[in-house]
């Protein structure tokens, strides 16, 4: 089945969001979306092409989904599908299928780090509840149009996890 465009995509569709741990830009955009985009045109579950549809942001984030309305996505589709990407991390050295990282914004500079790390910069206060994050948690299309994907910490669970003094008053 052809990919559609992300946006022709309903709100309910299932969304799936990997964030990158570096910026790849060029060839090495190129080279993800050309792999991403032969695997998905080919993606089924249960022997049912899946109607789907891919958006790549910031030159960091891939965001995957299926409209389900038609056939669900399964497990071992899914699985298939974070095999796919886990093979074209291996080609461009980078990781797309770690979601333990936080993703936010430094001015206009996309930055990824570990969950520990990112905490150390909230209690200097290098970062605060009105740093822009991303919630790569999100799992549908409506989510991301709604604005709940890159927003301020205080938006997000960001805000409990690494500012729950702060917030507090």
């Amino acid at each position: 089945m052809p990919l559609i465009s992300f946006e022709e995509l309903p709100d309910h569709a299932r969304l799936w969001i990997f964030g990158a741990s570096r910026t790849l830009a060029g060839d090495e955009s190129a080279a993800l979306l050309h792999h991403v985009d032969s695997y998905l045109s080919t993606w089924k579950a249960h022997g049912v092409p899946l109607r789907v549809g891919r958006d790549w942001r910031y030159d960091r984030f891939l965001m995957v989904a299926a409209d389900e309305s038609a056939a669900g996505a399964s497990g071992c589709s899914i699985d298939g599908l974070v095999h796919s990407i886990r093979g074209v991390e291996e080609q461009l050295g980078v990781t797309l299928t770690d979601n333990a990282p936080v993703w936010y914004r430094d001015g206009d500079v996309v930055r990824q780090m570990s969950r520990t790390e990112f905490r150390k910069l909230a209690r200097a206060g290098a970062v605060g509840l009105d740093t822009k994050v991303f919630d790569n948690s999100l799992t549908t299309v409506a989510a991301v149009r709604e604005g709940r994907w890159e927003l301020p910490a205080r938006e997000s669970w960001h805000g409990q996890a690494f500012f729950a003094t702060a917030s507090k008053g």
